[in-house]
């Protein structure tokens, strides 16, 4: 495969409908989708759609609509340094050599500890569960982090698993709409929030005194466990690493989804793109490339939490920008990532800038031919959340585009 040209890109005719490619053929592996059974599944299904919606519209800006200057001569397709997929294992390595410090780049293979049949007071009520398993991971300096395993009553014969991300202490309302609707579909699911937040204590060992437990109340207070020795991005990752060590170990599944919202929507790019055994992954309202953290409609730069910043994480960040981490969390066998940001969210990553990156990456995954990304800009609300129409088309998703796949 050669290297994606902007010439290439401004060659196609149509670059932004379904299937075009440079030189108007798909590469083979792209070609070897189920076309009849997705035709099939969609004439019975269609892909839920959605108008914008007109009475929120009139209450926002331009600047909710229009292209930010923020924009202009910034070249995406430049940004990205993966153009084959011979390119995405390397730089895998690289990104998961600076999490853990470590000289081999391979995620860590150990296990949680598993408590079966617990009754947790801290999740909502979710109906038609055989039963909940708590999974705990113990964190460098003692942090602790709690996962809860949904295990559905009927199981479907897929046998698919799935992970669902709450981030920063959202509300509970959307995960719990989110795990009952895959509860409901025979998924397993297994629920995860950010260190300190939900669930997760906030008592941790000092970074200077090992002997001595401090409160830590938000990420930002990571700063000094942050060393050149030791990167904070673990306290994140790790805990997900041993979820599907353990759904891996125990379960088997032919394939493994995620879905995150907010930190949660961070959580499901990044954790994708390290570790290719999760098959398909649809972050919300988690994350811009970085030349659109400065544009509207904010009055103020979304820098992000803790995790999100460059000024943090300059090593890890430095590797590859986020159109990369797209493409890294997309391509591969059956792989797919569908990334939602709401255009009126009253929090994080609304607005249209996305328009400006979201052809480039969805076609670079194209070219290279194994995996499919693509960008649901939901403009049916006004809030920080997966609404019931992104919801819909994620079902729509995995019912259709996914059938007859692992």
């Amino acid at each position: 495969m050669t290297e994606v040209t902007r010439r290439g890109l401004l060659g196609v005719v149509g670059a932004t409908g379904a299937g075009a490619l440079v030189g108007g053929a798909a590469p083979a592996a792209f070609a070897q989708e189920p076309a009849a059974a997705v035709a099939a599944g969609a004439a019975a299904r269609p892909r839920p759609v959605a108008p914008v919606d007109q009475e929120i519209a009139r209450a926002h800006s331009i600047d909710y609509r229009a292209l930010p200057e923020q924009v202009v001569g910034v070249d995406v397709e430049e940004l990205m340094t993966v153009h084959r997929e011979g390119d995405l294992a390397p730089l895998r390595e690289r990104l998961v050599a600076e999490v853990w410090k470590s000289a081999h780049g391979t995620l860590p293979d150990a296990l949680p500890k598993v408590q079966k049949g617990v009754a947790p007071p801290e999740l909502p009520a979710f109906t038609g569960l055989r039963r909940i398993d708590r999974l705990t991971v113990e964190l460098p300096y003692g942090l602790l982090v709690h996962m809860f395993l949904l295990l559905p009553r009927k199981a479907a014969d897929h046998g698919r698993f799935a992970l669902y991300h709450n981030g920063h202490g959202e509300p509970l309302d959307t995960m719990q709409r989110t795990a009952q609707a895959l509860v409901d579909a025979g998924y397993g699911v297994l629920l995860c929030a950010m260190p300190l937040y939900h669930w997760n204590p906030k008592e941790m060992r000092s970074a200077t005194d090992p002997d001595t437990v401090v409160t830590v109340g938000n990420h930002n207070e990571f700063e000094p466990w942050e060393t050149p020795e030791f990167s904070t991005l673990r306290l994140f990752l790790e805990p997900l690493v041993l979820g599907v060590n353990h759904l891996r170990h125990t379960y088997d599944p032919p394939s493994l989804q995620m879905i995150g919202l907010s930190g949660g929507g961070w959580a499901t790019t990044v954790y994708p793109a390290l570790d290719p055994r999760v098959t398909r992954s649809y972050p919300t309202a988690g994350s811009l490339p970085f030349f659109l953290r400065s544009a509207p409609p904010k009055p103020s730069p979304t820098t992000g939490d803790w995790e999100q910043r460059m000024d943090r994480h300059p090593a890890f960040y430095r590797i590859c920008d986020w159109p990369d981490l797209y493409a890294l969390a997309a391509v591969g066998r059956d792989r797919r990532q569908m990334q939602i940001l709401n255009r009126f969210d009253a929090c994080c990553f609304n607005g249209v800038g996305h328009r400006s990156y979201e052809p480039v990456v969805r076609h670079r995954v194209q070219v290279i031919g194994n995996g499919h990304w693509e960008l649901l800009e939901d403009a049916t609300h006004d809030e920080h959340t997966i609404s019931p129409y992104a919801l819909d088309v994620i079902q729509w998703d995995l019912d259709v585009n996914c059938a007859g796949r692992p």
